[in-house]
């Protein structure tokens, strides 16, 4: 699967970026059909610990996933809105399933 990662307002390693990479490829045992998927990682000037803001958007045939989650560390985005997107990847491919 290509994943595009965009960083905002830092500049990402190439550790978390591989880390990233690693995590939005386990999507592809949920559901095959997986064209490509958008990753934005983002900074918030913010006070607050949980500044770093994790959005994906994943592209499948005739629709598209979007999940945003803001947490202390882009890993644990990364980890939490992967398993939200496993979710309906799961979801979407027993739809399709029934419908057959």
């Amino acid at each position: 699967m290509k994943v595009n990662i965009q960083s905002v307002n830092f500049n990402a390693d190439q550790s978390l970026i591989d880390f990233v990479q690693k995590r939005m490829d386990k999507l592809d045992q949920f559901y095959d059909k997986v064209i490509s998927s958008d990753v934005y990682l983002k900074v918030e000037n913010t006070s607050d610990k949980e500044n770093k803001i994790f959005e994906a958007r994943v592209n499948v045939p005739g629709d598209s996933f979007v999940v945003k989650k803001q947490c202390k560390s882009f890993e644990e985005g990364a980890d939490s809105a992967a398993s939200s997107l496993e979710r309906q990847l799961k979801k979407r491919k027993e739809k399709l399933k029934s419908h057959l």
